[in-house]
């Protein structure tokens, strides 16, 4: 990876962990890592849980990013909130001045990712910045 700062997508503690594992080989020539969580906002609906309790989970996901990543490379966390995650990501990568946002898919099948809204399409469709998909380190 030839990227200097690099963004992550943190959906939860499991995912962090996980995405973390899968960047470690590629440390070496990153210096900066933004890790980001997305509160989904409903845009009008009800959210899928309180605000309080989704802030403090969101905490809890990118500590575990520091606590990982801190002691070889500079980390910044950041929470966002938007209607689309996607649209989200982007945003925060512009904002950060991130080189590119390193992804690890999720699994699950095209029907099921379909259905609970995937953003992986979105975000290497049609990129702002580039879109770097971390391989499974253990696969």
């Amino acid at each position: 990876m030839v990227f200097q700062h690099v963004l992550i997508p943190v959906a939860t503690g499991e995912d962090a962990r996980a995405t973390c594992d899968a960047l470690e080989p590629y440390l070496e020539d990153v210096e900066r890592v933004t890790a980001v969580h997305v509160i989904e906002k409903a845009g009008g609906a009800m959210d899928k849980a309180p605000l309080g309790k989704r802030q403090e989970d969101a905490a809890d996901f990118l500590a575990i990013v520091d606590s990982e990543l801190g002691d070889r490379v500079a980390v910044d966390t950041r929470t966002v909130y938007g209607t689309d995650v996607a649209d989200a990501l982007f945003d925060a990568a512009t904002d950060t001045k991130a080189d590119a946002i390193a992804i690890r898919a999720r699994g699950g099948s095209r029907i099921v990712q379909l259905l609970a809204g995937n953003t992986t399409p979105k975000l290497v469709t049609d990129p702002l910045v580039p879109v770097v998909s971390l391989p499974h380190p253990n696969e």
